[in-house]
């Protein structure tokens, strides 16, 4: 009896459609039959570009987070606010709800994503293996959904807008770290090939210790 090698198929993420993975050119996208759905993009040197952008995001972390963003002057009364200011006001006005998920989706859960990014990407540069790679890049997947630098970019803007009119603002170093790192972070987003990276993290599971 001759036994027939298993048929891998993937689900659509959309619409549970099953489906032949796709072997993609660089540029090329598939897309699910039924439902329309971007299944992958393939990008050209993804690893070496996403571990080049964590890198960048790591560097722009940290003035981002630490240094004014803005600086308010109202009735002759300077004050700088940082990244942190709006979650401290939060929690002083027992909002903690707020102020947690405010926390997690503006500065936790980016710093992680971006760690993550580079962890995974050098130990696929380097061919390192790891038994925690699959593990890392699923949090990776789930976390891409939770850091929204962009809706605090939003609140920014809107508070500049109001405050313009009632006292003087000043821009300081954090605010143009804090747009870099928000441009870093859609940029490492776009150029993340997922399913090569799982290719990937699965071959170098099967490479021999």
């Amino acid at each position: 009896m001759r036994i027939q090698p298993k048929l891998q198929l993937e689900a659509c993420p959309e619409c549970d459609a099953l489906l032949k993975p796709a072997t993609l050119d660089t540029g090329d996208k598939a897309h699910c039959p039924r439902c329309g759905f971007l299944l992958q993009r393939a990008q050209k040197n993804s690893i070496e570009r996403s571990l080049a952008l964590s890198i960048t995001g790591l560097l722009l972390f940290i003035p981002a987070n630490c240094l004014p963003l803005l600086g308010i002057k109202f009735l002759g009364n300077t004050k700088d606010g940082i990244l942190l200011s709006g979650v401290t006001a939060l929690y002083a006005e027992h909002m903690w709800a707020v102020a947690t998920l405010v926390f997690l989706s503006s500065t936790l859960f980016p710093l992680v994503n971006i760690l993550l990014t580079l962890t995974i990407s050098a130990h696929l540069y380097l061919n390192r293996p790891n038994r925690y790679l699959a593990h890392w890049m699923r949090w990776l997947q789930h976390l891409g959904e939770w850091a929204m630098l962009e809706v605090y970019t939003l609140g920014i803007i809107v508070a500049c807008v109001k405050l313009s009119s009632m006292a003087d603002l000043r821009f300081g170093l954090g605010l143009y770290a804090f747009v870099g790192l928000l441009l870093v972070a859609v940029t490492l987003a776009g150029s993340l090939d997922s399913m090569l990276f799982w290719q990937r993290i699965d071959a170098l599971r099967r490479k021999p210790v």
